[in-house]
């Protein structure tokens, strides 16, 4: 390949220059992503409940030579969410990574655990998509990234709330693909595989539960937060200019297995 030709190619994977909105960066899947973008030279507005929990990935992302804004909102208050986001800069991709879990059998599921994990996993996606969808339309485009889930395609156990907030990321994704296709923004999901995570550890306390995963998973372990990194900046690239309304799951063959 000539130096021009691999230039191109280059180019065409890059998110340099790009302008990056993580929310629930503070640690876990988020932080990895924001960090992630930051290696691969874009510049960061960083979200979570509280601008105290941001200083790791903020200091993380300067640490890379990059830019980072932080914003201070709960996800699952959409009056948050609209004051936070009115004045923001335009954005060219946005991560929509916030989440909340609490495991718990479904007859003891209250209305109250159930508003928490929906409102925030999928009323406040949507709404924080909504908030930047116009300023993206307006610079001519952007891509935006939905955290769907394995609970997005298969049932399980003790998770019905997250699993329908995650099974409606996925329909939410092919509906703004349909809808905002037109207007240059590409709508995409990605639907991790079991990663460790604050959110998951609870699962990963039980010697059994990751021995049965980890033999489940075709790959023969478990995914590390890096895992995700390459998809999600992928799907932010240009390299996926003609890709829009798909999930893509990084799970080590899990699905493809069951």
């Amino acid at each position: 390949m000539t130096d021009a030709g691999a230039d191109w190619l280059r180019s065409r994977f890059s998110c340099h220059g790009k302008r990056v909105l993580v929310t629930g960066a503070s640690r876990g899947i988020g932080q990895a992503l924001a960090m992630g973008f930051a290696q691969a030279g874009a510049d960061l507005v960083i979200a979570a409940r509280s601008l105290a929990s941001l200083s790791e990935t903020a200091d993380g992302i300067r640490q890379a030579g990059r830019r980072v804004e932080l914003l201070a909102f709960d996800q699952s208050d959409t009056v948050e969410i609209k004051k936070a986001l009115a004045g923001l800069r335009p954005v060219e991709v946005l991560v929509n990574n916030a989440g909340v879990e609490d495991v718990r059998p479904a007859l003891e599921v209250d209305e109250a655990l159930w508003s928490k994990i929906v409102d925030t996993n999928l009323k406040g996606a949507f709404f924080v998509a909504q908030a930047v969808a116009a300023g993206m339309a307006a610079a001519g485009g952007g891509a935006i990234i939905n955290l769907a889930s394995l609970t997005s395609f298969v049932g399980v156990p003790t998770a019905v709330p997250y699993g329908a907030s995650k099974t409606g990321i996925l329909g939410m994704t092919r509906a703004l693909a349909t809808e905002w296709g037109p207007k240059g923004i590409r709508v995409n999901a990605i639907a991790p595989g079991y990663f460790r995570t604050a959110m998951t550890e609870v699962f990963y306390q039980d010697a059994a539960w990751v021995a049965r995963m980890t033999a489940a998973v075709p790959l023969g372990r478990l995914g590390a937060l890096d895992d995700l990194v390459g998809a999600a900046v992928f799907l932010a690239s240009p390299a996926a200019g003609y890709i829009t309304g798909q999930c893509l799951p990084v799970d080590g063959g899990y699905l493809a297995a069951i």
